[in-house]
C-alpha cells in the first residue's frame, strides 16, 4: 500500500515535470516565431527603402511643378489667394460697421452726435522764435545721442 502511494506521487511529480516542460517548449516556439516574424518584418522595411528613392521623387516633384505652371495651375491657386485676401477686406469693413453699431447703442446715440472727423487745422499757438528755439534744442539733442552712440560703440 505504502509502495503504490510513493508510486502514485511519483507519477503526479513526473507529469508535473512534463507539463513544465511542454510549457517551456510552447514558450520557447513562441519566441522563435517572433524572432522569425521580426526578421521578415526588417527585410520587408529594406525592401521598402530600396524601393523608395528620394532623389528620384525630388525629379519627379519638379517636373510635376514644371507642367503645373504650363497648365496655368499655380497662377490659378494664386488668384484664389489674392481673391481670398480681398474677402479678408470686405469682412474687415463689415466688422467696423457691427464695432460702430454697437458703440452706438451702448451710447445711446451720443455717438452718433459727435463729429466723425475733425477736418479744421489747428491753430498755430507758438510764436515762429519759440518754434525755431525747440528745432535748435532737437538738433542738439540729436547730435548728443549720436556722440554717446560713438562712444557706445567705441
Amino acid at each position: 500500500m505504502i509502495q503504490s502511494k510513493r508510486a502514485v506521487s511519483k507519477l503526479y511529480a513526473s507529469k508535473a515535470q512534463m507539463n513544465s516542460v511542454l510549457l517551456s517548449m510552447k514558450n520557447q516556439l513562441a519566441v522563435v516565431r517572433v524572432a522569425g516574424t521580426l526578421q521578415k518584418s526588417t527585410e520587408v522595411m529594406k525592401a521598402m527603402q530600396s524601393l523608395i528613392k528620394i532623389p528620384e521623387i525630388q525629379a519627379t516633384m519638379r517636373e510635376l511643378s514644371k507642367e503645373m505652371k504650363k497648365a496655368g495651375i499655380i497662377e490659378e491657386m494664386l488668384e484664389d489667394t489674392f481673391e481670398s485676401m480681398e474677402d479678408g477686406e470686405e469682412m474687415e469693413e463689415a466688422a467696423e460697421e457691427e464695432v460702430d453699431k454697437i458703440l452706438f447703442d451702448l451710447t445711446a446715440g451720443a455717438l452718433g452726435k459727435a463729429p466723425s472727423k475733425v477736418t479744421d487745422a489747428l491753430p498755430d499757438l507758438q510764436p515762429a522764435a519759440a518754434a525755431a528755439a525747440s528745432e535748435d534744442e532737437s538738433e542738439e539733442d540729436i547730435e548728443a545721442m549720436q556722440s554717446r552712440l560713438e562712444a557706445l560703440r567705441s
